[in-house]
């Protein structure tokens, strides 16, 4: 074993026992179990693809028939990326090609007469299925899933899924841009990145259930229930729909309805009413429920398909943003799905850990997806811990021709579709990240999520220059901007809310040190200068103040929590402007997010300094070094004697529950 491929399984280890170790440890399991356990999405039996499959290098054509000989292929684990990373130096160059992996499967004897389908969960950046040498058409885009029919195509015994991955700079979002990936701030190993699964259903099956609340404030709630029926030219006549509410063993509501299937894709609707007792989801009681329908013909049940759901009342208004009815300062930090050795292709435990760490260790209520749709495991973990998310399409400042702004769309479309039952997501980002004004394309998108889910507020982050334009070129319901500037003493500076209209902000501080110069190389490195590095905390910490003194902003999402891969401003490929770095180690810029916690839960005293009287700092932490806390009073000894008593320092931070 090389010591890349150790070191590899050692931060996957690491990560998952440090999980059971940290401060979301006294969660109740519960959530997680759950999940694992409820039924979910439309398939009728599922085959999971993860293991056994076999990686060959470089794609050839000879390599996609199924009667290649690949005994000398390697065998691989899904998720898996095309070539080893370290948790540094990535170089681009060395995934920029098209890849072949390969799986032998059979398909279970009890699936005869069953409509079969092969689905990923996501391949960076392209690919092409191969099904017994039947090629489907090229997916791009590396974070949604898709998904083909293969019914006719397999064999009773062995049958060949080969797939042509292309890890190429391709023109769809966020690539495309004629710079290459030095254009965007994240890079894309490629790689077959989320899971893979044949799923086989009935001849006539649910594709697709939404299952929305609405009025959930007043008595009037219910679920309306928007069933996709997906019949294939089979249309039988008698066809029933039942819909079931339920937590956990409890039924709390149920319907059904009898429907003619006219058409081989049709959407019908049903309505659960008569909800008394029912618990609303906020960050602190992050109740759920399950939402199961079944569709039956001539009385046999024939298909199931599971949804759990939240009720909650996600509104932003002029004057602020309000959870169910209550007005609720967004506190959160933005979020990259990178990670060391991996890329984008961690296992589930990882993924679930960055919710935890966001919510329990770092005290946020929310996050913001950046700059792409992150896991379905991410998003659970949202739902069941209470963390509002911002979901946002894939981009980065960089809007390309027809043709890829066609993919925007999709993208936006796709998005919505998998993820609106989550309670969790709050927004929809329907506009690439800090990309030129254009209203054709954002009044598609922000259309097309209306639509699709009208239950939810559009937004796109915007800068400065997009901000003097609002006017004429804004089209979303929330004006969201990446305030960056500083004040003239150098610190953090918040401009005020735009007038009229819901307001926030999805990115501050940052990389930036708000002084005469700006070191990108070097701010905030773990490894860095010490004093620059406590200023991320104070920083972070004048920001959430800053903008908690305008009535009218709905809240703060920083950026950010953990570092990430990046060509872009970057040490060693590596892009530090986290408050932890990209082993999820917070660093001295989460003393303050540390510190934002009841006391009641857990006291917390953190030093914003190291305790390292080197030539660096000669002179120790100082004397106006910070100590973040949630305590009214710290008396500190040295030597046992009695040094000084501090006190929250309410003047330089009034807007802050807890001041350093």
């Amino acid at each position: 074993m090389s010591n890349q491929q150790f070191s590899r399984r050692s931060f996957i280890q690491g990560c998952a026992a440090t999980a059971a170790l940290g401060p979301a440890a006294a969660v109740t399991s519960w959530a997680a179990e759950h999940s694992k356990a409820r039924p979910s999405g439309p398939a009728q039996h599922i085959l999971p693809l993860g293991h056994d499959w076999l990686f060959g290098g470089k794609s050839s054509a000879p390599a996609l028939q199924p009667g290649f000989n690949d005994k000398a292929f390697s065998r691989v684990t899904l998720p898996q990326t095309v070539v080893p990373l370290s948790w540094q130096n990535w170089a681009p160059s060395t995934w920029e090609e098209v890849w072949i992996f390969r799986r032998h499967f059979q398909v279970p004897a009890e699936w005869r007469g069953l409509r079969v389908f092969v689905h990923f969960d996501r391949v960076m950046t392209g690919a092409t299925p191969v099904v017994n040498g039947h090629s489907f058409e090229q997916h791009l885009g590396g974070f949604l899933p898709f998904e083909h029919e293969i019914t006719g195509l397999t064999k009773v015994n062995d049958n060949v899924l080969a797939v042509a991955v292309d890890g190429r700079w391709l023109n769809v979002p966020p690539g495309g841009s004629p710079k290459g990936p030095i254009r965007v701030d994240y890079l894309m190993p490629g790689g077959i990145t989320g899971a893979v699964q044949l799923r086989a259903v009935p001849q006539i099956f649910l594709r697709d259930v939404f299952a929305k609340p609405v009025d959930v404030l007043t008595a009037n709630r219910r679920v309306e229930v928007i069933c996709r029926v997906d019949a294939a030219g089979h249309l039988p006549a008698n066809v029933g729909l039942t819909a079931v509410l339920r937590q956990g063993a409890r039924t709390i509501s149920s319907t059904s309805r009898d429907v003619q299937v006219e058409k081989a894709d049709q959407e019908f609707n049903l309505t659960l009413g008569d909800l008394n007792g029912i618990s609303l989801w906020d960050p602190d009681h992050p109740h759920l429920y399950d939402v199961e329908v079944t569709l039956s013909v001539d009385g046999r049940p024939l298909h199931r398909y599971a949804r759990r759901i939240g009720f909650r009342e996600a509104h932003f208004a002029v004057d602020g943003f309000f959870l169910n009815g209550n007005r609720t300062i967004l506190f959160g930090l933005d979020r990259h799905e990178l990670y060391p050795y991996v890329g984008f292709s961690a296992p589930n435990r990882l993924l679930r850990r960055d919710a935890e760490i966001l919510r329990h260790q770092f005290n946020c209520n929310s996050v913001r997806c950046s700059h792409y749709p992150q896991s379905e495991a991410f998003l659970d973990r949202c739902d069941e811990l209470g963390l509002m998310v911002w979901e946002e399409t894939p981009g980065w400042g960089y809007l390309g021709d027809a043709s890829w702004k066609e993919h925007v769309v999709q993208n936006v479309g796709d998005m919505v579709r998998r993820d609106r039952n989550h309670p969790s997501i709050i927004i929809w980002g329907v506009r690439v990240n800090e990309s030129p004004n254009d209203p054709p394309l954002y009044s598609r998108t922000r259309a097309l999520a209306k639509s699709l889910d009208g239950t939810r507020a559009t937004s796109g982050s915007m800068t400065s220059g997009s901000r003097r334009t609002w006017k004429t070129m804004w089209h979303e319901d929330v004006f969201a901007f990446d305030d960056y500037h500083s004040a003239p003493d150098g610190s953090v500076g918040i401009d005020p809310p735009l007038p009229g209209v819901p307001y926030m902000l999805t990115e501050t501080v940052g990389q930036f040190d708000y002084a005469a110069h700006r070191n990108f190389d070097m701010t905030y490195r773990r490894a860095g200068n010490p004093e620059q590095q406590s200023l991320q905390a104070v920083y972070h910490a004048q920001a959430h103040s800053r903008a908690a003194n305008f009535p009218r902003m709905a809240g703060v999402i920083a950026w950010c929590a953990f570092d990430y891969a990046s060509l872009m401003n970057a040490y060693n490929v590596v892009k530090c402007p986290g408050v932890s770095d990209v082993f999820r180690i917070p660093k001295l810029g989460a003393s303050f997010y540390l510190a934002q916690v009841d006391p009641a839960v857990r006291p917390v005293i953190e030093p914003n300094f190291h305790w390292d009287f080197g030539p660096q700092t000669p002179s120790g932490p100082g004397e106006h070094a910070a100590i973040f806390s949630n305590c009214d009073r710290l008396e500190i000894f040295i030597d046992g004697n009695s040094h000084a008593v501090l006190h929250p320092d309410r003047s330089g931070y009034p807007h802050l529950k807890y001041p350093p």
